[in-house]
């Protein structure tokens, strides 16, 4: 009988650690939408999405999103793309040293060692990964590149 009982306990013991282990688990795994506070509204996805500790940003060009504009020079065009990049870690408590990877997308592999120059400012050693595809064309109008990043505190 003591036996049994002392299994009983452990079965139940056990059980709630489990749902614990569980319930915790659950919040980890819970989707936040992250978006800053300028960041244009009424767009068909989210800025960034933060599940536990980790942040995964939307594709951001070079467009202002104040001004509706890409710049004309490249290089500010990157500034402006790592810049809203940037905007996005800061709303979710993140910055560029908690980039784990990096996809850029070019739509002239030409323009690679110009990006990478200004890449290189931002992005200090250890860099994150990082995946550059040049492509045909971007989804916002005149953009030369889009960035989209993964960060984990």
């Amino acid at each position: 009988m003591i036996a049994s009982m002392q299994r009983a306990v452990v079965t139940l013991a056990t059980f709630a650690l489990v749902m614990a282990a569980a319930a915790s688990g659950a919040d980890k795994t819970k989707k936040k939408v992250v978006t800053p506070k300028d960041f244009p509204a009424g767009r068909p996805y989210s800025a960034g999405i933060q599940v536990g500790d980790t942040l995964y940003v939307s594709g951001q060009t070079g467009n202002d999103p104040k001004a509706q504009k890409v710049p004309d020079n490249f290089e500010d065009e990157v500034h402006q793309c790592l810049k809203n990049v940037g905007d996005i870690l800061k709303a979710g408590g993140m910055d560029y040293a908690d980039v784990v990877a990096v996809q850029v997308y070019l739509t002239d592999m030409d323009l690679f060692q110009r990006m990478n120059a200004v890449y290189t400012q931002v992005f200090q050693e250890p860099r994150p990964t990082r995946t550059t595809v040049g492509v045909g064309k971007l989804a916002g109008a005149g953009a030369h590149i889009e960035i989209t990043v993964t960060a984990r505190r």
